[in-house]
């Protein structure tokens, strides 16, 4: 999970993928460091999978990528093809049982699957290869992925197979796919979920953020496009593509940029910390407040603060940015908390005020987001007991008012504290002396794009995908799925 977030109060995303396949050298070293570049998306569990021209190695393991592998497991990963996942759970089981990449080994070859995303159909395609004789071992989407494609490969090439799968598949994916020693990326049709190339010394990367590419020394390519497959080549010398789908709009998840991603990624030609710090200046347009001090809650609201403190500082307000609140980095997610008391106590444990920097001052404080209120809750509290005269807050997005199926575990509408309350309401729960959201056209207009090519569910309550019992923003076609090659090849 990203730094500076209570695990019960923040959204979290679903996983990190990568594919790396490469000339002359093992493919697993590279996947490890990219999987550490990738941690933030999630810590449940890790794996590799690789394949070295004959058969197909694979370490999967629960936990950090620093604890699920050792120097052994990595040297028993031979191949200079291999997929990587991190993993955390919004979809199935909390077990090893949905640890990914999820391994094939079928008439076909060997088939190896990461994703990242989540299926709105799933249980439906599960049914109906259920009916067809496929056994499932796990509850989660991923399998339902993994079984569709390797039944298309018994009737049809690669990528007409990936193409028959995306067919009958409806929500959020970004995919690594390994088939023998073939290593492939693909892209929902809207694109949701981020997926990138990069272009190594030796050989070709494909991975949910370019920060796994930078930690390769690789350099950006570009996006994978909505409803693209590109096919790494094995000699490691180039990669192809294939255009399977096409949508009038694409549903980029907005919250990629304010939350999730790291800072020094680019993603759909975006760099993060600067969309970030466009977020804070639009924040100080819209709601300014000429304070003695804004700081920002660590560490998803620091390019939000620098924007905003920036914009302020232009438009002659003497606000002053600082770093009001220390973070205490070895409290993690695990942290145990059996009563009450001891959850308030948490953020105390994890966040520390600086009182030189609060004591008497009028203070706006930065977050990228209120989820179900008890953070934002305990921090303005913490700030008035450390001595501050006002606490104003401020949010780099606009309220949560719904949930996200899109691989977010971003909460009910029966927890979202914006579901049933105005911003007044809101805040007169958090105690701040004032308190203001970012608009959904700002956040448009930062990213330079249509509100209609992003996906803002969860800010909405219309999403871009057909979901029974929920709104869409537009014109959707539900896949059908009672035909296993009926997609057009």
């Amino acid at each position: 999970m990203p730094d500076g977030r209570d695990p019960l109060e923040g959204p979290t995303e679903k996983c990190g993928v990568v594919g790396v396949s490469l000339a002359d050298r093992d493919a697993a070293r590279p996947l490890y460091y990219s999987l550490y570049a990738l941690q933030h998306r999630g810590q449940e569990s890790a794996g590799i999978v690789t394949h070295d021209g004959f058969q197909q190695h694979d370490h999967v393991e629960m936990g950090l990528v620093g604890d699920a592998f050792d120097e052994d497991d990595i040297e028993s990963l031979r191949g200079s093809a291999g997929i990587g996942h991190v993993r955390y759970p919004t979809a199935g089981s909390v077990d090893k049982s949905c640890a990914q990449p999820f391994t094939v080994s079928f008439k076909s070859g060997a088939l190896g699957l990461s994703h990242n995303g989540n299926l709105v159909n799933a249980e439906e395609v599960r049914d109906q290869l259920a009916g067809k004789g496929h056994a499932f071992t796990s509850d989660g989407d991923t399998e339902v992925i993994a079984h569709d494609l390797a039944r298309n490969l018994l009737e049809a090439d690669l990528v007409r197979a990936v193409k028959r799968t995306m067919g009958r598949i409806h929500g959020s994916y970004s995919l690594t796919i390994m088939h023998d020693d073939t290593v492939l990326g693909a892209r929902d049709p809207e694109g949701n979920r981020p997926l990138c190339i990069g272009k190594l010394d030796d050989g070709y990367v494909v991975a949910s953020e370019s920060a796994a590419i930078d930690t390769l020394d690789g350099e950006l390519v570009r996006d994978v496009k909505p409803g693209e497959l590109v096919v790494l080549r094995p000699d490691g010398e180039g990669f192809d593509s294939y255009q399977l789908f096409e949508r009038e709009n694409t549903a980029h998840c907005f919250f990629e940029h304010v939350y999730f991603a790291r800072p020094d990624s680019v993603i759909d030609d975006n760099l993060v910390y600067e969309v970030r710090r466009e977020l804070g200046r639009k924040l100080w347009d819209e709601s300014g407040i000429d304070t003695d001090v804004v700081m920002p809650v660590p560490d998803s609201g620091r390019a939000f603060a620098s924007g905003y403190a920036e914009a302020a500082q232009e438009s002659g307000a003497t606000v002053e940015f600082a770093e009001g609140m220390m973070k205490n980095r070895y409290v993690g997610r695990t942290f145990i908390m059996p009563t009450q008391d001891e959850r308030e106590r948490a953020v105390r444990l994890k966040l520390n005020p600086i009182k030189s920097t609060v004591e008497g001052k009028t203070v706006t404080l930065i977050d990228d987001s209120i989820v179900r209120g008890t953070t934002s809750t305990q921090l303005v509290q913490l700030l008035k007991d450390c001595g501050a005269a006002e606490v104003h807050m401020r949010i780099g997005a606009p309220p949560i008012v719904a949930p996200c199926y899109m691989g977010i575990n971003m909460a009910t509408r029966e927890e979202l504290i914006a579901a049933d309350k105005s911003v007044e309401e809101i805040r007169e729960a958090i105690s701040a002396d004032s308190l203001s959201y970012l608009s959904k056209d700002a956040v448009a207009e930062a990213l330079d794009t249509d509100r209609l090519d992003l996906c803002m569910g969860c800010v909405t309550g219309e999403y871009p995908y057909d979901i029974d019992g929920e709104e869409t923003d537009r014109e959707v076609e539900r896949p059908v799925v009672a035909d296993a090659a009926s997609a057009d090849d």
